[in-house]
């Protein structure tokens, strides 16, 4: 029996006969079936650009605000589930309340879907100096960190306040904050032309993944980039 990580009840994991005969390391589940059925996956019709909500006439109305300001250069994201009330409370506790225990969660909801997705390199938001200070964790490599080999070359140059405390329109004009670690062990020419994932909890407006992706393609002009979350 496991305990639920959210609810505390004590659960039966469900086991195929792959995992029964298989050399590989079990997953052990950490959400019950209850609980995981809060969550809500994308539907099979999404905007084939970012997972939002698709609009009548193809891409979302999100896209078509990048597409103003970067033509056809858009940022094709992967998501995993809607953000309903279930992932809000549990993003508070999270991040809010710094409960570290509660990545173990968010790897679940996102474990398989992530592996799907194959890059050269995993690139992690990075967390500002103020919030890593106050929760003693990065709370974006928390969660991908047991799950993909993960490149922290990006820097958080300055902090212009969270972005969950801000609306659309302040999410949208929120300037560049993100610079590339060029002290990092790495040879960038090879990442020059290479695959590039980014790797966030949310996609709101996407100001923070593509202001993420203008820092690498300065350096990096020729790689591909594309993004994750878990969460859209």
């Amino acid at each position: 029996m496991n305990s639920c990580l959210l609810c505390g009840q004590q659960f039966a994991p469900a086991i195929s006969l792959r995992q029964v005969f298989s050399w590989q390391k079990v997953h052990v589940q950490r959400i019950c079936p209850r609980c995981r059925a809060k969550f809500q996956s994308l539907p099979d019709r999404k905007c084939p650009v970012c997972a939002g909500e698709l609009a009548p006439n193809g891409v979302c109305l999100n896209c078509r605000t990048w597409r103003k300001i970067y033509g056809s250069k858009l940022l094709h994201h992967y998501a995993v589930l809607r953000y309903n009330d279930a992932a809000h409370d549990l993003m508070v506790n999270y991040k809010r309340y710094g409960d570290y225990v509660l990545r173990a969660v968010l790897q679940e909801l996102c474990d398989q879907e992530l592996k799907q997705v194959k890059a050269d390199y995993y690139v992690p938001i990075p967390t500002s100096v103020a919030h890593l200070e106050k929760r003693q964790f990065d709370t974006i490599s928390a969660i991908y960190d047991e799950i993909v080999p993960l490149t922290p070359i990006l820097l958080k140059s300055g902090d212009y306040g969270a972005q969950g405390s801000k609306n659309r329109t302040e999410r949208l004009k929120s300037g560049q904050t993100f610079g590339v670690n060029h002290d990092l062990a790495l040879d960038f020419n090879q990442l020059n032309q290479r695959k590039i994932l980014l790797l966030d909890d949310i996609y709101t407006t996407g100001r923070t993944l593509y202001h993420a992706r203008d820092a690498l393609s300065a350096v990096f002009p020729a790689a591909r980039i594309e993004s994750f979350s878990i969460y859209r």
